[in-house]
């Protein structure tokens, strides 16, 4: 038995070493495929063929589609995701600082300024000018920038009003009241100083000299939530806390924490600007008659109040405060100083002619200089 095996084995490995080099095998050299080997299991010829041909069937498909493999790899690496979107840049909007700063100073200039001064308007307007009127016959004693609009990028339209007053031969100053200037300004420079370039130097320049201009449209302010008048009568609690809280906020002559609400930070103006405070009317936006009794705790009243504050010259001053009140343990308490007096809803400002209230010696003030002052 053992002599019989021994030539199988050989044979075995004859055959698959030919079936790896893809020689042709006698078939009376294979194993009897009903005869078990000595694994145990039961091989043929065909079986043995069919694996090795399915190697070498690997091995080329491996080999052959390396490079295209490697190729596909490369390509997808150096790829941008399909997925993932680029963030679109951020679009920056031109500032009017710069150029309503600068409209702001060559009217001042411009008011200023008059026949053999014209140089002091170079750093501003550089086109010629003849100006015809006595050099500081006008001043502007303030102004501000009221109105900005960009004409077109880099090119600024700016309102601007100046409180005026005019100067005589004799040294008297007359006020001749808010008067309005338009100016062109061109900027250079980016974005946020008003310009369009990328470069970090900015510079301005008007392109003619100011244009005086009407005042803008007066309006009409929308009714107040306050419909309720209470006067300043001390019989109603609401209008007594009112009266204390702003008396120890103007003056500091009396604790503000006795009049607030817990949890509140209200603070004194410190100095004191007034020495005494005066109420004179009281506006809320509650219904019915006055308030003898203060209602259940967490009830909130909102109030107008107007004031007059003696200053430390002895002067009165009008104020108007708008305070949120509210109930707690049978009184009540300042919960806040509105930002703002609260309106009606749906309530929106109305035009109103303009009626300009002329100043103590308007009617015997020079008239206004032409736009141009030249």
């Amino acid at each position: 038995m053992k002599r019989q095996r021994r030539p199988r084995k050989a044979a075995k490995k004859r055959l698959v070493e030919a079936e790896a080099w893809d020689e042709e095998v006698d078939e009376a050299q294979e194993t009897p495929a009903d005869e078990p080997d000595e694994t145990g299991w039961k091989t043929s010829t065909a079986q043995m063929a069919g694996l090795s041909r399915l190697v070498r069937a690997g091995v080329w498909a491996l080999v052959v589609s390396g490079p295209v493999l490697g190729t596909l790899a490369f390509l997808s690496s150096s790829a941008p995701a399909q997925g993932a979107t680029k963030p679109a840049p951020a679009a920056t909007s031109a500032s009017s600082v710069g150029p309503t700063g600068f409209a702001e100073l060559f009217v001042s200039a411009y008011l200023q300024a008059g026949q053999g001064t014209e140089r002091d308007l170079a750093p501003y307007y550089s086109g010629s000018v003849a100006l015809s009127v006595k050099p500081g016959t006008r001043t502007a004693t303030q102004s501000t920038v009221i109105a900005s609009r960009e004409v077109q990028p880099g090119y600024w339209s700016v309102t601007v009003a100046a409180d005026v007053t005019a100067h005589d031969d004799k040294g008297k100053s007359k006020r001749l009241g808010v008067q309005y200037y338009r100016v062109g300004i061109q900027a250079t420079g980016p974005a946020s100083a008003g310009g369009t370039e990328q470069s970090a130097t900015a510079g301005y320049a008007a392109t003619s000299l100011p244009a005086q201009v009407a005042a803008p449209t007066a309006l009409k302010p929308g009714g107040l939530a306050y419909e309720t008048d209470r006067g300043s009568s001390s019989a109603d609690p609401s209008v007594e806390t009112a009266r204390g809280f702003l008396a120890a906020y103007l003056t500091g002559t009396t604790e503000l924490d006795r009049y607030t609400s817990p949890g509140t930070r209200l603070q004194p103006i410190s100095p004191a600007p007034y020495a005494a405070v005066k109420v004179t009317g009281v506006q809320d936006d509650s219904s019915g008659p006055g308030q003898q009794k203060v209602p259940a705790d967490g009830t909130v009243l909102h109030q107008l109040v107007q004031v007059d504050a003696t200053d430390q010259a002895g002067s009165p001053v009008s104020l108007s405060y708008a305070l949120t009140l509210k109930s707690r343990a049978g009184r009540w308490e300042v919960a806040s100083v509105d930002d703002a007096p609260a309106i009606r809803a749906s309530s929106p400002p109305s035009a109103a002619p303009h009626t300009p209230t002329p100043s103590p010696d308007a009617s015997t003030a020079s008239p206004s200089p032409s736009p141009s002052n030249s």
